[in-house]
């Protein structure tokens, strides 16, 4: 039986592992995680941005730096999406990486939470890089906007975490995920207050994006960006955003053990 390790060492081990694979492809996923996001940012920040005026609407803002914290939160969810669905699916069914790395001294559970590692890490850096270019086009109005790197990192691996306990129960080619990113993803991302602010949608809308994970993270990003959080309001949001993970992690941890000990 092989000697079992700490679990920090292993969540390490197995981001090393994922970033030695990273290294070699990283900028295939430079179009989807850093550049299709500052695009958005030029054509609806600068483009449509000038066709609307400041008003209460944005905060008293221009449109660019309205749209900065929350884009961030929003193209951060998007990477995290598909990090959790076909990765995982190929590293159970394909690959059987996972299985590799279970047959070593680090468990199934360690694994799970190093994927989750992984993937926080993987859509920080893209995240920072977004602000980056952000802040070089004048759309960051503060210091505090480097705390949206924090929330985008956090709710993305709220959505990241019930995604990844949802992969490791497939085995078939994948088809499910397009149900993910058509009906879950990309309504949340429209409907979320990321382009506009919720009270403009109909009030039975409402509830069910308030139930959205994106529009805790939206919300909370604006409010460190702006400094115009509210410790209550900024409690809720992320009671709402560590509860979410800690189920997300609970089942990732579950799945991965029953997925592992076949």
């Amino acid at each position: 039986m092989p000697t079992a390790i700490t679990t920090p060492r292993a969540i390490r081990l197995v981001v090393e592992g994922q970033w030695t694979w990273y290294r070699r492809s990283w900028r295939a996923s430079v179009v989807s995680s850093v550049l299709q996001p500052v695009l958005y940012l030029l054509a609806l920040g600068i483009g449509v941005g000038t066709q609307i005026r400041p008003g209460g609407a944005t905060g008293d803002l221009p449109y660019l730096q309205y749209l900065a914290p929350a884009l961030v939160v929003a193209s951060a969810v998007q990477t995290a999406a598909f990090e959790s669905t076909f990765p995982v699916l190929s590293a159970f069914k394909w690959q059987r990486t996972y299985h590799g790395i279970a047959a070593t001294p680090v468990s199934a559970t360690q694994v799970a939470l190093g994927q989750l590692a992984w993937v926080a890490l993987r859509i920080s850096v893209s995240a920072a890089a977004f602000l980056v270019v952000a802040g070089l086009l004048g759309a960051l109005t503060s210091i505090g906007a480097v705390l949206s790197l924090v929330v985008a990192t956090l709710t993305a691996v709220a959505f990241a975490a019930p995604v990844i306990a949802y992969s490791a129960t497939i085995e078939t080619e994948g088809q499910q995920f397009s149900v993910i990113f058509r009906f879950i993803v990309m309504p949340m991302t429209m409907f979320s207050g990321t382009f506009f602010p919720v009270e403009q949608l109909p009030e039975w809308v409402r509830p069910l994006v308030w139930l959205t994970p994106l529009w805790h993270g939206t919300e909370l990003s604006r409010a460190v960006a702006f400094s115009t959080w509210e410790a209550l309001g900024a409690l809720g949001h992320l009671a709402f955003l560590l509860a979410m993970l800690a189920v997300g992690t609970h089942l990732a941890v579950r799945n991965f053990n029953r997925r592992l000990a076949i």
